[in-house]
């Protein structure tokens, strides 16, 4: 089968398109064909080796297919079910050997490239909003790079807990995409201070929660936009790792909580799996998210797609095609 794959970190030079032979099934797995595969800055991390694995590394997290065969004693999924699943690697390629407990079912009435394009931000805006820091009607709340895959989804998800959303862009024409997604107001942190207009829109109190997939750029700034037992989330690092820090400076800062949670975590069982797969889902299908998909790109561009992506000038999903 094809597939893309690192034996070396580093740059999009490093990615190879080639041969590889097809998987194995395991116990408790499924074997799916591959139709369409989302593309994240996670797979940019294993990349580059900032998240460590054994080379030769299959990139990619999320993908939607057709489930072709099953191992013994697996009831969740059966041949020719239409799957879809995140938060396990190996997806930038044909075929793809998946615990069958993380395959979850597509609804009729969606795509492949839809359900590929909703599993890892959808779910992520799930967690980030519903559990991590429960968002309640009248909280507020900022998210960074609005206009993005999952800064849309956080958008979005964060004004149907009933909060207030206040996001940050780099364009006008980012900013009326985040509007679009859920933003009640939007900052151009090019052309404004993203902590003095925070404490400005919230009356110098500061926001109940930050959700941060920027990382190094916005780490300090967003921390002073947090009211007193607040919460910084951050989950990711699009501009660079946050740089190491003391935890005093969380109480200097009122009493602050920090977490760098991962979806995994958050999608421990079956149930709770369901539970956010199935709300995603069904957002898409109520129309209460509408999916932006920015590019289709053939699996064998995979570097113009990390490119593309780690540029920032993207807005929405970016998918792979076999």
């Amino acid at each position: 089968m094809k597939a893309v794959f690192v034996t070396e970190f580093g740059g999009v030079d490093k990615l190879r398109y080639e041969d590889l032979p097809a998987p194995v099934l395991g116990d408790g797995q499924a074997l799916v064909r591959i139709h369409a595969i989302g593309v994240n800055f996670i797979d940019i991390y294993y990349r580059t080796g900032l998240y460590p694995a054994a080379p030769p590394v299959v990139l990619g997290m999320e993908a939607a297919g057709v489930v072709e065969k099953v191992a013994p004693g697996v009831t969740e999924v059966r041949p020719g079910d239409r799957v879809a699943w995140a938060m396990h690697r190996g997806t930038y390629a044909e075929y793809a050997a998946v615990p069958a407990w993380l395959l979850v079912q597509i609804p009729a009435e969606l795509d492949f490239q839809s359900a590929a394009a909703s599993m890892l931000q959808g779910m992520t805006a799930h967690y980030l909003t519903h559990s991590t820091w429960p968002l309640k009607p009248g909280e507020t709340c900022l998210v960074h790079a609005a206009a993005g895959g999952t800064g849309r989804w956080v958008a979005a998800a964060a004004r149907i807990r009933g909060a207030r959303v206040i996001g940050t862009t780099s364009t006008p024409e980012k900013a009326r995409i985040a509007r679009e997604a859920g933003c009640d107001e939007v900052i151009l942190y090019t052309e404004q201070d993203f902590e003095y207009e925070t404490k400005k829109l919230t009356g110098g109190r500061g926001v109940d929660v930050v959700y941060d997939s920027v990382g190094a750029d916005t780490w300090e700034k967003s921390l002073n936009c947090i009211r007193p037992r607040g919460m910084m989330v951050s989950f990711g690092n699009a501009s660079g790792p946050v740089p190491p820090f003391q935890p005093l400076v969380l109480s200097q800062k009122g009493s602050l909580f920090l977490t760098r949670p991962t979806l995994m975590h958050y999608c421990a069982t079956r149930d709770e799996l369901l539970w956010r797969a199935g709300d995603v889902l069904r957002w898409v299908l109520e129309g209460r998210f509408r999916l932006l998909i920015d590019k289709v790109y053939r699996l064998a561009d995979a570097a113009q797609a990390h490119l593309d992506l780690a540029s920032r000038r993207t807005a929405g999903k970016l998918l792979l095609v076999p």
